[in-house]
């Protein structure tokens, strides 16, 4: 279910500034030079991973669909524009009536990506895609470093849920962002209500520490929230002591009490003590969450313990170690006029540093083994080969201006999780690898498709 489904409110703030100087300078130029209008094809890619990761996820698509609707040049952004000496006149004036018509195709939200993947192709004038640049890697770059990292510690935990509840470590915007593309690649709730509100991600969350201090004693503590939430709730038990905890959590609320918080300590090993201990009193249905600065390497850690869900911040929210895609916004073909018709030709930058790019216009698709599992990441561009006609990766979402690629964020969750188990097994793996798939490239006639 989206936000529309809900009928909640789906109307943002003017995207239009959310640029860089430099994009509107371009524009000025470019109208001036008459090439504003020559038909352009940018695309979306990095041209590595994070160092040590197998795969990338793509997260933020339908972000992206809403900034680039609400991409508009209203009086007041004009009137800052203006008053700064930004651009001229004329370029005022065609930034008024700023609307993308262009096409824009990706990856579907929650695929799987690699170096050289074309995850975003935006088409239309120079002037309305290069506007867009900004905007569309500052959410992908973002989303996907978040979900890259919530993939990687939903391998780590198998079965057992996981909770985000990062909203306190970082920006307040960027946690409702955080929160999506953790869902996206596989956390089953969150923590921050705005999240819940904005995308109808489920929402959890008891007590902190703070409640147990402001009460006389931990039973009373306790009883307080039991008589408010019921016995199915979950009671933070590392205030003090955690055995002593334990032993009144379930004198408070009987063998009914729905779980036990451990939020500090050796957590194997206190899980395990705790879940003995929770059996000698009865509570045998008691489930255990653990939270404390986790991150994929410490959920892994913690397989064999008795642990039923998993809390993560920190970890999360920063990207665990890596909080950007390193994405970029390349322009890979143009015709040589405004005329509509003009064939596109292929263009490139070539400098030094490893900052090349591959110009035309790309397909790409993925080619599977005799059982089925990815093999190779397949990047080209002209016609694609017959047998991989059925394997193609990008989808429409824009279409003459209009959204035509919006879904449900179940739908984005659910595909993660299916391309991740049609990886080969290694991609799950946490010790430090290569990418899991080569990308090979095919090169045709990238004309005027």
């Amino acid at each position: 279910m989206n936000t529309a489904d809900l009928g909640l409110p789906v109307d943002v703030p003017s995207t239009a500034l959310f640029t860089d100087h430099y994009e509107l300078t371009m524009l000025q130029a470019a109208l001036k030079a008459g090439t504003a209008e020559r038909r352009s094809v940018f695309e979306v890619f990095t041209r590595r991973l994070p160092n040590g990761r197998r795969y990338g996820v793509v997260a933020g698509t339908g972000r992206v669909l809403d900034a680039v609707e609400n991409f508009r040049f209203d009086a007041g952004v004009l009137g800052f524009l203006r008053e700064r000496r930004i651009v001229d006149d004329a370029t005022l004036d065609w930034l008024a009536g700023y609307r993308f018509s262009g096409d824009i195709w990706g990856y579907p939200e929650g695929e799987v990506y690699f170096p050289g993947s074309p995850i975003l192709r935006v088409e239309g004038s120079f002037a309305e895609c290069v506007l867009l640049e900004t905007v569309i890697l500052s959410i992908l770059n973002h989303d996907s470093a978040i979900a890259a990292a919530a993939s990687r510690m939903a391998s780590a935990a198998g079965d057992r849920p996981l909770i985000e509840m990062g909203a306190r470590r970082t920006h307040e915007l960027s946690a409702v962002a955080a929160s999506r593309a953790a869902y996206v690649g596989g956390f089953a709730s969150t923590s921050d209500l705005a999240a819940g509100f904005r995308y109808n991600i489920p929402t959890v969350g008891t007590s902190a520490h703070a409640f147990t201090l402001l009460h006389d004693c931990e039973r009373d503590a306790f009883r307080a929230q039991v008589e408010s939430m019921g016995r199915g709730t979950t009671l933070l038990v590392d205030t003090y002591d955690v055995a002593e905890a334990v032993r009144t959590a379930v004198e408070v609320a009987g063998p009914e009490l729905g779980a036990v918080r451990i939020d500090s300590g050796d957590l194997l090993l206190v899980a395990h003590r705790v879940r003995q201990q929770l059996d000698e009193l009865g509570a045998r249905n008691t489930r255990i969450i653990v939270t404390s600065d986790l991150d994929e390497y410490a959920i892994a850690s913690l397989a064999a313990a008795p642990v039923d869900a998993y809390g993560v911040g920190t970890q999360l929210v920063t990207g665990s170690g890596h909080p950007t895609a390193s994405m970029v916004y390349k322009l890979v073909a143009r015709a040589e006029s405004a005329d509509p018709k003009a064939p596109l030709k292929p263009v490139a930058k070539k400098s030094s540093g490893g900052k090349t790019s591959v110009g035309g216009r790309k397909w790409a698709a993925r080619r599977l083994d005799e059982d089925g599992v990815a093999e190779a990441e397949v990047v080209g561009t002209g016609p694609v080969p017959p047998e991989l006609a059925g394997r193609q990766l990008l989808v429409e979402l824009v279409k003459g201006g209009e959204i035509v690629g919006r879904e449900p964020l179940d739908a984005a969750r659910e595909r993660h999780a299916a391309a991740r188990a049609g990886l080969p097994l290694s991609a799950i793996q946490l010790s430090r690898g290569e990418p899991v798939l080569p990308t090979e490239y095919v090169h045709g006639r990238s004309g005027s498709q």
